[in-house]
C-alpha cells in the first residue's frame, strides 16, 4: 500500500503540479504584459483560463489512466508486470509528458481564438498564444523529469521483470537536449519575445525579470534531476565493477530505460556469466581436482603428455566384495564416501592429485600435474593419515602403497572427453603394494625409491621390511612399513 500510494498519489500531483503551475505563471506574465486591456476583456480571459485549466486537468488525467491503465492494473494489485505492460511502464514519463504537450498545444489554440473574439488585435493575440506555447513546452519537459524522478520504483520493477532491448527508450543526448531546451531554448526565447514587444506593451522589465529567475529555478531543479538520473546509475556501476574486482558477484538493478539501463543490463549478463564460469569451474574441480582444474584452464586442452617424476599412493579396501552383500547399497555407499572424504583430505592437505576412483579404490599422485618441493614426503605422511583415520572410524581395513618413479601425465583420450591421468611403472608398483599390505600389520608399504627421496624426518616413522618379488616384476623391490 505505501508503494502504491507513494507512486499513483506522487505521479498525481505531479502531473498535475508541474502544469498548473506552468498555466498560473503564464497567466500572471499575460495579465502584467497587457494591463490596458479593457475590464470586460481581462474577465474573460481570466474567466476562459481557469475553465481551460480545470478541463485540461481532468482531461490530462483521463488521457494519463487510459494510456497507463495496464500500468495501473499490475501495480494495485502487486502483480508482476508481462513484457507489453512492463514496457508500457518504462513509458510513463514519455506520455505524461506526451499529454501534456498536446493539451497545451490545444490550449494555445483555444486562448487565440478567445483572445480574437474577446476584440484583441491579431499581434496580441499572437503574443499570448506564443507566450501560452513556450510555457507548454516548459511545462511538458519539466513534467517527463519530474514524472521520470516519482515513477522510478515503477520502473525499476517493470525493467527487473524485463530488462531492455537493444535499442535505448529515451537516449542521454536527448535527455541532454531537454535540459539545453529548458534552460537555455525556452527561456531566452521567451525573453526575447518581451523584451521584442511593441512598446505599448506594461511591465516589461519586471515580466522579463520574472521569466529569467523562473528560468533559473527550472534549469536548476531539471539540471538536477537529469544529472541525479545519470550520475545515481553510473555510480552504482562503478561500485558494481569494484566488488567485480574484488571476488563478489553482485546484481545490478536496471533502473533505467535509455543507454545507463543497456550497461546495467550488461553487467548483470557479465556477472552472470562470471557466475556461471565459477560453478563450472567448481563442478570440474570437483572431478578432476583442483590442480588439474587450475592447470587446465591455464593451459588449455591438448592431448599432449610429458614425463615426470612422482610419487603413486593406491589405496584399497580390504574385503569389498563381503562388504557389498552384507549392508544395504545406500549404507555402502554412505560408507565409501566417508572412507573417500578421508582419503581426499589427507592427500590434498599434502599437496597431492586424487587422481581417480577405481570402484573402492583411489590413485593418489604427488608431484603432478603440480611440482612439490618434497613429493614423497607428502605421499608418505598421507597413507600414514589415511590409515589412522581409517582405523579410528572403524568401518573398514585397507591396504596402502606408496612407489616412486618416472611416469607418462598428461590429458588423454579424446577432444569431446579428456582424463588427466599418469600411466608408468610406479602407478604399477602401487598397486601391487597395496595388494600385499592388506596381509601385513599395518597395511601400509612403502618402496625403497619412496624413502630415499623423503626428508629424514618422515624416515623416522618408517620400518625397513627387507625385499619381495611383486607380481609381474622380475627384480626384487625393497619395501618399508609404517
Amino acid at each position: 500500500m505505501p508503494f502504491v500510494v507513494r507512486t499513483v498519489l506522487g505521479l498525481a500531483v505531479v502531473g498535475v503540479g508541474a502544469n498548473v503551475v506552468g498555466a498560473v505563471i503564464v497567466s500572471l506574465l499575460v495579465l502584467a504584459l497587457n494591463a490596458n486591456t479593457t475590464h470586460h476583456q481581462a474577465v474573460v480571459l481570466i474567466t476562459s483560463a481557469l475553465i481551460i485549466l480545470v478541463a485540461s486537468v481532468l482531461a490530462g488525467m483521463g488521457a494519463a489512466v487510459l494510456l497507463q491503465h495496464r500500468t495501473l492494473h499490475w501495480v494495485l494489485r502487486g502483480q508482476d508486470p508481462d513484457a507489453d505492460s512492463a514496457r508500457r511502464a518504462v513509458r510513463i514519463p514519455l506520455d505524461m509528458a506526451a499529454v501534456a504537450a498536446v493539451i497545451w498545444l490545444i490550449d494555445t489554440a483555444v486562448v487565440a481564438i478567445i483572445a480574437i473574439t474577446v476584440g484583441l488585435d491579431g499581434g496580441t493575440a499572437f503574443d499570448i498564444a506564443a507566450g501560452v506555447l513556450l510555457s507548454g513546452l516548459c511545462s511538458a519537459g519539466v513534467t517527463y523529469l519530474l514524472v521520470a524522478r516519482v515513477a522510478q520504483p515503477v520502473i525499476r520493477r517493470a525493467l527487473q521483470a524485463h530488462p531492455p532491448g537493444h535499442s535505448p527508450l529515451v537516449s542521454v543526448r536527448a535527455r541532454l537536449m531537454l535540459i539545453w531546451l529548458l534552460t537555455s531554448g525556452v527561456p531566452v526565447l521567451g525573453i526575447l519575445m518581451i523584451l521584442l514587444a511593441p512598446s505599448d506593451r506594461t511591465h516589461v522589465r519586471g515580466a522579463s525579470i520574472v521569466t529569467a529567475c523562473v528560468a533559473l529555478l527550472v534549469g536548476a531543479a531539471s539540471t538536477a534531476l537529469a544529472a541525479r538520473s545519470i550520475g545515481t546509475p553510473l555510480r552504482g556501476l562503478v561500485g558494481t565493477l569494484a566488488e567485480v574486482g574484488r571476488g563478489e558477484l553482485p546484481q545490478v538493478h536496471v533502473e533505467d530505460p535509455g543507454e545507463i539501463g543497456l550497461l546495467q543490463k550488461g553487467v548483470n549478463d557479465m556477472v552472470a556469466g562470471l557466475r556461471e564460469r565459477e560453478r563450472i569451474q567448481d563442478l570440474f574441480g570437483r572431478h578432476v581436482g583442483p590442480a588439474v582444474a587450475e592447470e587446465a584452464l591455464r593451459s588449455g586442452v591438448t592431448l599432449s603428455g610429458e614425463e615426470r617424476d612422482v610419487v603413486a599412493l593406491f589405496v584399497d579396501i580390504t574385503g569389498s566384495t563381503t562388504l557389498t552383500r552384507t549392508r544395504e547399497p545406500g549404507e555402502f555407499v554412505a560408507m565409501l564416501n566417508r572412507f573417500f572424504q578421508i582419503v581426499v583430505e589427507a592427500v590434498e592437505r599434502n599437496g597431492g592429485l586424487v587422481n581417480k576412483f577405481e570402484g573402492d579404490a583411489a590413485l593418489c599422485v604427488f608431484g603432478a600435474p603440480v611440482e612439490l618441493v618434497d613429493p614423497a614426503g607428502g605421499a608418505l605422511r598421507s597413507a600414514r593419515e589415511i590409515r589412522d583415520r581409517v582405523r579410528a572410524l572403524g568401518e573398514v581395513e585397507v591396504g596402502i602403497g606408496v612407489a616412486a618413479g618416472r611416469v607418462v601425465a598428461g590429458q588423454i583420450g579424446a577432444h569431446s572427453r579428456l582424463e588427466y591421468t599418469v600411466v608408468g611403472d610406479a602407478v604399477n608398483e602401487a598397486a601391487r603394494l597395496t595388494d600385499l599390505a592388506k596381509s601385513v600389520p599395518g597395511g601400509v608399504l612403502a618402496s625403497a625409491a619412496v624413502l630415499a627421496r623423503c626428508a629424514d624426518t618422515e624416515r623416522t616413522h618408517w620400518s625397513e621390511g627387507g625385499e619381495v618379488l611383486l607380481r609381474g616384476r622380475a627384480v626384487a623391490t625393497g619395501i618399508w612399513t609404517g
